[in-house]
């Protein structure tokens, strides 16, 4: 079997909606934020509620594109039923079949089917939490590439590290795509890793304080699609654990080897997958 797996990526996606446009929209959610009571009952007035704290975040997710194509052949048994109990064997191209009467009169062709399957998927992953999530809109925005991820800090942002990391999103991945062939000779069985990319995505968060309760409460503002998010969070700081692109980037052959059906076939691990397809 050969793998080829995409050299890894990693871009960040800059907000289209500013800081100012952000917080006026998730100001007027700011009663939302502290949950239905307030909303409907007990719904505080602006003077009651201050903003205490706002930052912007940039936060992970993975991007990964998978396809897969089998060709084999298999040797395969095709029953013919035969019209007629006067006929007692059929020759079909030079070679004579002799009609078996049982069930029903019949004949019984060896063959080899000549097969071939493909499959893709496309998965986008929270890198921080591993869920599957929606998100192919996010493409449609422009991107940059992130040459240096060791020291990727943009000004005035926080840079979540992801959690999950290449590997394990590639190893679920090609769990769909791992297929048991009942074949006689294999003559392709190539996967293709086409893309492993990590994006950062723009989120701001807005905590505000209804100082007569003394409640905080938190909405998240997306800086690319406008969402407005309730129930969120603020990180307040530069999370300690630093990118790492060996770390991040850590596909190997034991990434594909638990999915590889009857184990102990050998696995080629192909890298460049761009380059390679020039040729």
């Amino acid at each position: 079997m050969e793998i080829a797996v995409a050299d890894e990526r990693a871009y960040w996606i800059k907000e289209t909606l500013a800081l100012e446009q952000a917080q006026g929209r998730a100001w007027a959610k700011k009663a939302d934020a502290f949950g239905t009571i307030a909303k409907f009952l007990h719904r505080p007035k602006d003077a009651e509620i201050e903003l205490t704290y706002s930052e912007k975040r940039y936060e992970p997710f993975w991007h990964v594109v998978c396809h897969a194509r089998y060709v084999y052949d298999r040797m395969r048994k095709y029953t013919i039923n035969v019209e007629g109990s006067e006929v007692k064997a059929l020759t079909i191209h030079g070679e004579k079949y002799e009609v078996q009467e049982k069930p029903k009169p019949h004949v019984v062709l060896p063959a080899t089917e000549h097969c071939s399957e493909e499959y893709s998927c496309e998965v986008f992953v929270d890198a921080t939490s591993g869920d599957r999530q929606d998100w192919a809109g996010y493409l449609k925005y422009d991107s940059t590439l992130i040459e240096d991820i060791d020291n990727f800090a943009p000004e005035g942002a926080i840079v979540v590290p992801p959690e999950v990391r290449a590997s394990f999103v590639v190893r679920e991945t090609l769990g769909n795509l791992m297929k048991v062939m009942q074949a006689d000779t294999v003559h392709e069985e190539v996967v293709e890793v086409e893309i492993v990319d990590l994006y950062y995505r723009p989120i701001y968060a807005f905590e505000y304080l209804w100082r007569p309760k003394d409640k905080r409460a938190v909405v998240e503002f997306d800086g690319l699609t406008g969402e407005i998010r309730t129930g969120g969070r603020a990180i307040r700081q530069q999370v300690g654990k630093v990118l790492n692109k060996e770390l991040l980037f850590d596909i190997g052959v034991d990434t594909v080897d638990l999915f590889v059906p009857g184990g102990g076939i050998a696995i080629k691990l192909v890298r460049a997958i761009a380059e390679r397809r020039k040729k």
